[in-house]
């Protein structure tokens, strides 16, 4: 469809401003380096596509945030990376039923929390036991 030039003719003006921000993104983004000018190159498709009246689902908003996360050389990043994202956001659209709701934002972040339980956190937490709490709490009694 990308090599195909009778798609553009019969195309719109926004239409194929959209389309072709579509092109280039996958071009200079998709691919093993992305482009130094990648970040106005995903504005500017996200913008063309919310012209067109183009809902955008969770994963452009989710790439949208998280541009400068990206890595430098795409094509070093595992496949299983990209499909454990794929993997998460469809649970969450399941559980959402499709909705777009804020809170999935918030439990995609949870989740992610929770996939790495042994990270180091700056603030320490009290190394006391339950039984010391519990004789702290009720030596008055």
């Amino acid at each position: 469809m990308m090599k195909d030039e009778n798609v553009e003719t019969k195309m719109e003006t926004n239409e194929r401003k959209a389309w072709e921000s579509f092109k280039l993104f996958i071009t200079s983004f998709l691919g093993n380096k992305k482009d130094p000018n990648y970040k106005s190159i995903v504005e500017e498709m996200i913008q063309n596509f919310k012209i067109l009246g183009c809902s955008i689902s969770l994963k452009v908003h989710f790439l949208d945030s998280h541009l400068v996360y990206f890595s430098e050389n795409l094509g070093a990043v595992s496949e299983e990376q990209g499909e454990r994202f794929h993997q998460d956001i469809k649970e969450m659209e399941r559980r959402y039923q499709g909705k777009w709701n804020v809170s999935m934002i918030a439990d995609y972040c949870r989740m992610l929390q929770r996939d790495y339980p042994c990270k180091v956190h700056k603030r320490k937490s009290d190394k006391i036991t339950f039984e010391v709490k519990k004789k702290r709490h009720y030596k008055d009694l």
